[in-house]
């Protein structure tokens, strides 16, 4: 127990210094606006994150803006590209044309039953 008396009387005479409360007020302080409050230091590198993950998505919808268009310009403008379409899409034909659709698409192999269960 003489340890714990100690260690007890220590804290005591240092909280009772006239500088302790403002250290103490300053330690909490830094507490809560590196860490927990809502604007935290650490909030706020977080928010600068992901501004840049969504500055980064602006700009992939921004090319993808641009690209498409430029697509639907040429649709406008160019009747054989509608038809490019259709026919690429919509398997759509000209009456003198015939149309053949490859698949890479395995067949089922049959189920072939027990013959010694007969």
């Amino acid at each position: 127990m003489g340890k714990m008396t100690k260690v007890k009387n220590f804290f005591v005479s240092v909280w009772h210094l006239w500088y302790m409360k403002y250290v103490l007020v300053c330690v909490i302080g830094v507490l809560v606006v590196g860490f927990l409050d809502e604007n935290s230091v650490m909030s706020h590198f977080n928010h600068l994150q992901r501004i840049g993950e969504l500055k980064e998505e602006i700009k992939e919808y921004d090319e993808l803006n641009q690209k498409n268009k430029k697509y639907i310009k040429e649709l406008q403008e160019n009747p054989k590209a509608i038809e490019k379409i259709a026919r690429e899409r919509y398997f759509m034909k000209a009456d003198d044309e015939d149309i053949f659709v490859l698949s890479d698409d395995e067949e089922p192999k049959p189920q072939v039953e027990n013959e010694g269960a007969k």
